[in-house]
């Protein structure tokens, strides 16, 4: 199948072309990436978009529940739904769980709804690297919404933050030490904070929690890019499906104020030049990923080793053959 004819597909909605055209971005082979390229740039042309929400928690704080709760909501209003959910991935072998869509089963059932699980890779943060291209070929395919899972280890969180037009944080009822271990890093990148299981035996819980954390909000700096109000945390249950639609409704009238304010675009804007910078960086890095290249950082490293070289020149030395 040529770009062309896939890309066409991609734009009426076809899923099963989405689903090859994410496994073409995801390829690492040169000449994949030079089909991926000219992929993009077709589906590119249509000018689409969608509202990006990233979201991390967490293990057991029940994000895959939450998600297909969220997700049956929004497909409930017509809405279409692209979950794009990157698992671990084995140190060893590169292979993924990929148990989202057997966590996610009514939700992979729903017409409306498209579920990718991706192998994070070892790349930087726990995010496979080409999640940010999976993006734009769900907006080029007509979804309205595309929700971004990560992992939830070390960086993954800014590096979701980074290509989503929201950051939704998910936690489970805690008491203060919980609280104290919550990195305040990731506290001021989340635009809301949604506690959940606050349901049964926990809610009193929940609702507690939640003051906690919206208590620590109001002593984070004023970001230019919120409204009063904002961040805030709030409760949710994914069992019950209570307050889903509450913050629904808070994260439309943050995305509305921001359009209105110009941050939206501005934001849009810079991540897309964060994202040709990343490109330039994996670019040389893969340069390096040769035999010839292999070969020569081993000499001199061993150079380095043996106290020949001091590491300055040595990566001077490196630098200048992968220029040359």
């Amino acid at each position: 199948m040529t770009e062309e004819s896939l890309s066409d597909r991609i734009l009426s909605g076809d899923r099963r072309a989405l689903a090859r055209a994410i496994t073409l971005v995801e390829s690492a082979r040169a000449d994949h990436r030079e089909d991926a390229a000219r992929l993009l740039e077709q589906v590119n042309r249509a000018g689409r978009a969608a509202i990006r929400i990233g979201l991390s928690g967490t293990p057991g704080v029940g994000k895959s529940t939450f998600i297909e709760s969220f997700g049956l909501m929004l497909t409930g209003q017509g809405l279409r739904v692209a979950v794009l959910a990157v698992d671990p991935s084995s140190a060893r072998s590169g292979g993924s769980i990929l148990g989202d869509k057997t966590r996610m089963e009514r939700l992979s059932r729903d017409p409306r709804a498209f579920i990718r699980p991706s192998p994070s890779q070892s790349h930087l943060g726990g995010v496979a690297r080409r999640t940010r291209e999976a993006v734009t070929l769900c907006e080029a395919a007509g979804f309205d919404v595309v929700l971004i899972e990560t992992v939830g280890v070390g960086q993954s969180e800014t590096v979701v933050a980074e290509m989503s037009d929201i950051f939704v944080l998910l936690l489970a009822p805690a008491g203060g030490d919980e609280l104290q271990g919550v990195k305040r890093g990731i506290m001021e990148i989340a635009d809301l904070i949604l506690v959940n299981k606050a349901d049964g035996d926990l809610k009193p819980v929940a609702t507690r929690t939640c003051s906690d954390y919206a208590g620590a909000l109001r002593l984070l700096r004023k970001r230019p890019q919120d409204p009063p109000g904002f961040p805030k945390a709030m409760t949710v249950s994914a069992l019950t499906e209570d307050g889903l639609e509450k913050a629904w409704t808070e994260i439309r009238a943050l995305i509305d104020w921001r359009r209105t304010e110009g941050h939206f675009a501005a934001r849009r804007a810079a991540q897309a030049q964060s994202w040709f910078v990343e490109e330039v960086k994996q670019g040389l890095l893969a340069r390096l990923d040769t035999p010839e290249m292999r070969e020569e950082m081993a000499v001199l490293a061993r150079q380095v080793a043996e106290g020949r070289l001091p590491p300055s020149v040595a990566a001077a030395e490196m630098l200048t053959r992968i220029g040359g």
